[in-house]
């Protein structure tokens, strides 16, 4: 694990979360606990992170409660990491420690041709996490609502994931 750690580190990782709908929770009070207002439905979130190219996912976090924010699971998972670790997110990600994002436009002025330029740089190479993240949902039931029973979430999607894995050639089987 030590050996793996020290190969990432040289590595700046790409790190994404999509969020994918659910039946509506119907115990009192569970509902609000899911509820995204961003997808304006009650929903699960996952985060992905893959290598700069997308060859290989390197972790997965599955079945977050939909209002959690993008920043707080990453500031989780980075425990995992070595300290050393660089990662690139998109906007959602601003404010974290080791954390490349694009900048944001300043208010009620015209963005520089420089930054433009840059962000475009930036997100010609996270664009690798969007491909893996449309792989996943190639399958209906990461795309669609998720109407089986909850304590099998996290199942269904690190399966879909390692078929995922198994289709762009990163899991080998001898």
């Amino acid at each position: 694990m030590e050996w793996v750690k020290e190969i990432l580190t040289e590595l700046e990782l790409i790190v994404d979360s999509t969020e994918q709908s659910r039946e509506r929770p119907s115990e009192y009070k569970e509902p609000e606990k899911y509820y995204s207002g961003k997808k304006k439905n009650h929903t699960f979130k996952n985060q992905i992170i893959t290598t700069p190219k997308g060859t290989e996912i390197v972790d997965v976090i599955v079945g977050e409660k939909g209002p959690v924010s993008d920043v707080k699971i990453l500031r989780k998972q980075q425990d995992k990491f070595d300290k050393k670790q660089k990662f690139q997110g998109d906007k959602a990600y601003e404010g974290v420690e080791r954390t490349t994002t694009p900048k944001k436009k300043p208010r009620k002025k015209e963005m520089p041709l420089e930054i433009k330029e840059e962000n475009k740089e930036k997100a010609r190479k996270r664009i690798f996490v969007e491909h893996i993240i449309r792989l996943i949902k190639i399958f209906g039931l990461a795309r669609e609502r998720f109407r089986l029973k909850d304590n099998n979430y996290q199942k269904v999607i690190l399966t879909i994931c390692g078929l995922v894995r198994l289709r762009i050639g990163s899991l080998i089987l001898v």
